[in-house]
């Protein structure tokens, strides 16, 4: 796919039109404090794995409604003092996987905290171990719609919610370092990490790969490829009911949340990336509250961004932080 968004120089200038709630901050600050009512109860189980340069550990902990949720804790085995933190957000569909998998962050002396994402895991990777019990109303397959009448029910309400509290999670383990805390992920982990990075006060960086979430509604309306496709999906079926979807939307829009955004910051936006166009990337990179703010483009690249290449610059980048 060639170029089909805005030219680089229009990219960076670009600011959303998405409209802010005028309760936005009074909607979140209520979700936490309701969510805060339920103890963390951050579990942390051994599992024997056979690596001998990482320790991984079975989590659970309550996240939104006191719902339990999965992840998996990776120290660099023999770790006595305290370690800085990376906590990582997954994509669309997949869950936390084995636990000898992912072992990059914690082969740089971090403790690296990997959220499952609760009602995911089956599209790839190892699979997923977290339900999510909350019903929804009728909604198009897939994420984006469950609950998309009211922000009080949508999805992302819960899974954002479980956001937050897993970085209080893997902040309670013993060998923890709070005060040294990142998150990162790419696609819907990158769109949970601007959101953490909004809600969460003191964080020293967030790195977030060309985030979903981000830009409603230019999205749904550039892009016909899934996730974001399930919007227009379901507007299809459900005519007339566009503002209220929009509405709802606007409560989880990363645009919102960017700025907000209290701590340095690495963005990645890839200009072919159908998945997540550059201008939804852009509109929250600008966005970014925090002065300190870097984002890498890949020129060439669909929604794989920087790949390999990315993860290289994330590990240089974030020797400055944490």
């Amino acid at each position: 796919m060639a170029l089909f968004d805005l030219p680089l120089d229009e990219l960076r200038a670009y600011r959303s039109e998405s409209t802010e709630p005028e309760d936005f901050d009074a909607f979140w600050e209520k979700t936490l404090e309701q969510t805060r009512e339920h103890d963390l109860d951050a579990r942390f189980e051994p599992v024997e794995t056979g690596l001998t340069t990482v320790e991984v550990y079975d989590v659970t902990f309550a996240g939104f409604g006191g719902h339990p949720v999965k992840g998996w804790l990776r120290l660099p085995a023999g770790a006595t003092g305290p370690l800085p933190v990376v906590v990582e957000f997954l994509g669309y569909g997949g869950g936390r996987g084995l636990p000898h998998e992912s072992l990059l962050w914690a082969s740089t002396g971090r403790a690296h905290f990997l959220m499952d994402t609760r009602g995911q895991g089956s599209a790839w990777g190892g699979g997923g171990a977290t339900a999510d019990p909350v019903g929804a109303a009728p909604a198009y397959p897939g994420y984006m719609t469950r609950g998309i009448e009211a922000p009080e029910n949508y999805y992302y309400r819960r899974v954002i919610t479980d956001a937050v509290r897993a970085v209080e999670a893997a902040r309670s383990h013993p060998l923890a370092d709070a005060t040294r805390t990142a998150v990162l992920g790419a696609s819907q982990g990158g769109g949970l990490t601007i959101a953490v990075g909004a809600l969460v006060p003191d964080l020293v960086a967030v790195a977030p790969d060309v985030p979903f979430l981000c830009d409603f509604p230019r999205a749904v309306t550039l892009t016909d490829r899934h996730p974001y496709r399930e919007i227009g999906l379901f507007l299809k079926t459900y005519r007339g009911r566009t503002a209220e979807v929009r509405r709802t939307l606007s409560y989880f829009d990363g645009v919102h949340f960017a700025a907000r955004g209290r701590a340095p910051a690495l963005f990645s936006a890839a200009l072919e990336d159908q998945t997540c166009p550059p201008s939804t990337v852009f509109a929250a990179f600008n966005a970014w509250g925090h002065e300190d703010k870097t984002i890498e483009v890949y020129d060439f690249n669909d929604h794989e961004g920087g790949g390999p290449f990315h993860e290289a610059a994330k590990v240089r980048w974030l020797r400055s932080y944490a």
